[in-house]
Parts: C-alpha cells; sequence; structure tokens
C-alpha cells in the first residue's frame, strides 16, 4: 500500500521511470549509476515510497539534470495547458514537496521551459540535506537567504548566511544545506545552464 500522502510525490515517480526508460537504463544500471539501491529505486517508481531530498539529488545526478529541473518537469506533466509559457502562477496552485526525511520543503517558482530555474525552500530547525557534486555539473546557482540562518557547506568550505546573503556556487563540489538555528530557514535556489567548455 503507498503511503504517498502528497500528489507531487506520484509525478516525480512517473517522471523519474520516464527518465530511465528514456535512457534504455534497467532499475540496476540507475542503481548504479546514482548510488540508490535498485530496491529503493524500485519502491519510488512505484509510488510505494517517497523519496528524500538526498535520494533526489543522487538520481537527478545520475541523469545529469538537477532536483529542479526534475520537480519541474514532474510539476509540469498535470499543469494545465495556458497556451505557452508565461503568465500568472498562483501559490495555491504551485506544488510543494516534502522531504519525508528532514521536513525540507520545496516550491518551484518558475515552470519548465523558463531560463532559469527558480525554487523556494523552507529549510527546519536542525536539518541538513546534502547532495553529491554531479548534482551542480554543467549549471550555474545562487543561493539566497530570505528567512532564517543556514551554513552552506560547499565542498570543504562553510558559508554562515543570514537574511539577505547570497552565495554563488563555484566548480562542482559536494554541498549540504545546513539549518543549525532554532528557526526555519528559507531561501530561494537560482539555477542557470552554465556555458560548457
Amino acid at each position: 500500500m503507498s503511503n504517498i500522502v502528497d500528489p507531487l510525490v506520484e509525478r516525480i515517480a512517473a517522471r523519474v521511470r520516464a527518465e530511465r526508460e528514456r535512457r534504455g537504463w534497467t532499475l540496476t544500471q540507475l542503481a548504479e549509476a546514482s548510488g540508490v539501491s535498485r530496491a529503493m529505486i524500485n519502491r519510488i517508481e512505484r509510488g510505494d515510497s517517497s523519496p528524500t531530498a538526498v535520494v533526489l539529488g543522487k538520481l537527478s545526478a545520475a541523469f545529469r539534470l538537477s532536483v529542479s529541473s526534475l520537480l519541474a518537469l514532474a510539476e509540469g506533466e498535470t499543469r494545465p495547458a495556458s497556451g505557452g509559457p508565461g503568465g500568472v502562477r498562483r501559490h495555491e496552485d504551485t506544488a510543494e514537496w516534502r522531504d519525508p526525511g528532514t521536513g525540507y520543503r520545496r516550491r518551484q517558482i518558475t515552470g519548465p521551459g523558463f531560463p532559469a530555474e527558480t525554487a523556494e525552500i523552507r529549510l527546519p530547525a536542525g536539518a541538513r540535506v546534502a547532495y553529491p557534486a554531479a548534482s551542480f555539473a554543467f549549471a550555474r546557482q545562487v543561493v539566497w537567504v530570505l528567512e532564517g540562518r543556514l551554513t552552506f557547506h560547499e565542498g570543504d568550505t562553510a558559508h554562515a548566511l543570514g537574511p539577505g546573503d547570497t552565495v554563488e556556487l563555484g566548480e562542482p563540489a559536494p554541498c549540504t544545506f545546513a539549518n543549525d538555528g532554532d528557526a526555519e530557514c528559507r531561501y530561494v535556489v537560482i539555477r542557470a545552464q552554465a556555458d560548457r567548455p
């Protein structure tokens, strides 16, 4: 029986399967490429398990997509056609994804096809979310803290960020978003495709 309560998770399950099948990969091949167990990928694709942010990061990296791209593609699958890009997106019509492991919440601000991916993140007090370096390949990213405190670990460097602070990511490195404070941290991640050498 499915434990999914978030309708976006069902769309993520379908998107993970579609991305794997589009590449002609078996579950075993995706497991090897991502470092996520075959059993876990199978449960995610069947909708029996809600992936954590860390697992989504690993799967996205294997597909050479960002987490934002994967979520935007999943959300876009059921968005009503409005005659093309642009227009108003109401807050109540925008799906929010919740990490079952940390309570981290992510809402896509821009839709698929927009030149920059933008997501609003709410990271609970005490939560930490780590992503592999491959999640940041071929992309330029900026993190902008709106409320609370965020310790952003970029490789071996830690950045202590407060409201209004930004950090532009450098070369791809393993990254961890950590809220070591006692209040929720709200921040925005802006991602644009990097020029390839």
